[in-house]
């Protein structure tokens, strides 16, 4: 089959750059202007837990970030290829006081020296040695192999660790590698076709424009693509608002039901809440019901009433949204607080085979959500900020339930207990016992936990590594209990160390800063809660602590801050021979650092708007 080419001008939509507004230019032109974004939010890799890129410019940025950003303006009006002279033989023919040097190094250095007044020997004749030509019999010539001679799958594999996902800016240069992989051969063009076209990241409208036109023009190009990404999407950056794309008209409930229409083997859908407004009940239709190999969307943040109305319509009782979707595994309705609970009703039937169940802050009720089938098995629930379940709805669903009560690795449970308490003192007490073994992050943030529950925590130590407590009522020593073997021999010998990385103690009254420091009273942050290596705190502490980690010597740890949020983080050391652990799990689906409030559906970086609700909120 012959590989499909792109057009000369290689808008691809992953290099894609409008030339009337080039993002460089309209940053110059806007920055002033620009208003705090949601989607610049991207996990930092420096070795440190908790460490983020808030990507947002503004007056006191450093001079670094500053060169970097003119750097990347510099880069995007580079030229596309360079090439020396006509008369240029080689950088090893370059004469020098005569002679040849043999190591370029030799060249350079030779080339600063005042005294030398040799010039360059672009046109002097070269005297090459014969070579005298061997006849060599046909049966002795082995053959060479090509990287084009590789499967077609490994080549794929090859090229894929050549494509770098988007940074949350968007303005940074980005798969240089794959658009030379595209000029070298028709063999490597057809197999970085598929990387590059697999998973598309539209960063704003202008973009996803040109996306549309390309797929247009070349259908085949549209039956490559997997993951349609709007996690980075913003109007921020290119000088424009709201009601400007609107009436610039390049993303539309329209051209979005265009586009979809064009990818038929489309398996991951992330939309966010600058869309809502483009998701109407023709998406939402063509989303559930004619994309047969979906397998996971989101819709983090869709919460205006044009949205929610049309995704009730959506499932209307004439609806052509089939009664199973059996290949939908992963949903994420995060903060879609519009939806009414008989959306839930009509959806959650339908998910058999659901993994990955995200309805955080939610009009979810218990009808919905005994609604799911019991052939679904839940890896990750979210049901944080539920104000219409109670305690004790949740935690006879969480002990009864198939989907649930045996295969859950990620529970977030977190309240708000100056709004609603979900969890009371005797419904933690009946969960706690029938958690699942298999459990690895928990979050109880708001619930009524007290020292009489610190023995029924403990067990749960043994393979939590997040475990949340913020505003719970326990002690200093009921913490410490969690790292510290009992003083009793034999109570000494069955005692298992933690698994805990991460522990949040946001509002806990027996924690301050006195308290924290004082390895007589409190271990948190010594050497004995190994491997615990985050404790997220409240203002109340993070605003003095800020202040003492300037003024006072490291004590191997240091304070991390994003957003709402704060966490006093343990400084990575190396033990022996192993490396650092770099906190990747694969139940985090690609997040690295620790605490995240909302699932990922897709594995890949942290970045866009899904950071934000993931770490900042």
């Amino acid at each position: 089959m012959e590989p499909v080419r792109p057009p000369r001008d290689k808008t691809f939509p992953s290099k894609a750059r409008d030339e009337s507004e080039s993002p460089s230019r309209s940053h110059s032109r806007s920055s002033s202007l620009r208003r705090a974004s949601f989607g610049s939010v991207k996990e930092d890799v420096d070795g440190i837990a908790q460490s983020f890129l808030d990507t947002k410019l503004s007056e006191d940025r450093s001079s670094d970030h500053s060169s970097a950003v003119n750097m990347a303006a510099a880069v995007d009006h580079l030229p596309e290829f360079c090439c020396p002279c006509g008369g240029f033989m080689g950088w090893k023919q370059i004469r020098l006081r005569g002679r040849k040097m043999s190591k370029s190094y030799g060249d350079l250095r030779l080339l600063g020296h005042r005294s030398s007044s040799t010039a360059w020997a672009w046109d002097t004749p070269i005297k090459r040695p014969i070579i005298q030509e061997v006849l060599v019999e046909p049966e002795q010539i082995q053959p060479r192999l090509s990287i084009e001679d590789l499967p077609v799958e490994v080549l794929v594999q090859i090229i894929s660790y050549l494509a770098v996902e988007l940074p949350p800016n968007g303005y940074t240069p980005r798969n240089v590698d794959l658009v030379s992989c595209l000029l070298t051969s028709r063999t490597l063009h057809s197999a970085t076709l598929s990387v590059l076209y697999r998973n598309i990241t539209i960063p704003h409208s202008v973009i996803f424009s040109k996306l549309l036109k390309h797929i247009v023009q070349f259908p085949a190009l549209g039956t490559i693509v997997r993951r349609l990404d709007f996690s980075h999407f913003t109007s921020v950056g290119l000088g424009r608002t709201r009601q400007m794309n609107a009436e610039i008209q390049n993303l539309t409930t329209k051209t979005l039901m265009q586009c979809l229409d064009l990818l038929p083997n489309l398996m991951e859908c992330l939309f966010q809440e600058h869309l809502e407004t483009d998701i109407d009940a023709a998406v939402v239709r063509k989303i559930f019901a004619d994309l047969p190999k979906l397998r996971a969307v989101d819709f983090c943040g869709c919460s205006s009433q044009a949205f929610s109305t049309g995704f009730l319509e959506a499932f209307t009782a004439t609806s052509d949204i089939p009664n199973y979707l059996t290949q939908l595994k992963r949903l994420s309705l995060h903060e879609c607080s519009g939806l009414s609970s008989a959306v839930f009703e009509k959806l959650l039937p339908r998910l058999i085979n659901l993994t990955h169940l995200d309805l955080g802050r939610t009009q979810i009720t218990e009808t919905a959500l005994l609604s799911l089938p019991d052939t679904a098995r839940l890896t990750h629930l979210n049901l944080s900020k539920c104000l219409r379940l109670s305690g004790q709805q949740v935690v006879g669903f969480l002990k009864t339930h198939p989907a649930v009560n045996e295969s859950l690795v990620y529970l977030n449970l977190m309240t708000d207990p100056s709004r609603y308490r979900l969890l009371e003192a005797e419904d933690v007490t009946a969960l706690l016992p029938k958690l699942p073994s298999t459990l690895r992050s928990l979050n109880l943030n708001g619930a009524r936990i007290t020292s009489e529950h610190a023995p029924l925590l403990l067990p749960l130590t043994k393979h939590l590594e997040e475990l949340g407590l913020s505003g719970a009522e326990l002690s200093a020593s009921d913490l410490n209990s969690f790292f510290v073997p009992p003083s009793s021999s034999e109570a000494a010998k069955l005692w298992q160390p933690p698994s805990l990385h991460y522990v949040d103690l946001s509002k806990v009254p027996s924690i301050s800063l006195s308290t924290l420091f004082n390895p007589r009273v409190c271990v948190l942050v010594s050497s004995q809660s190994m491997p615990l290596e985050v404790i997220e705190l409240s203002d109340k502490l993070i605003t003095p602590l800020r202040d003492r980690t300037k003024s006072a010597k490291s004590n191997g740890w240091s304070l991390r801050e994003l957003g709402r949020r704060g966490w006093y983080v343990r400084e990575p050391t190396r033990i022996d021979t192993l490396a650092i652990d770099d906190g990747s799990r694969w139940w985090k689906m690609g997040a690295r650092w620790w605490g995240m409030r909302k699932i990922p559906v897709t594995v890949g970086e942290v970045g866009g708007i899904y950071g934000h609700y993931m770490f900042k909120k």
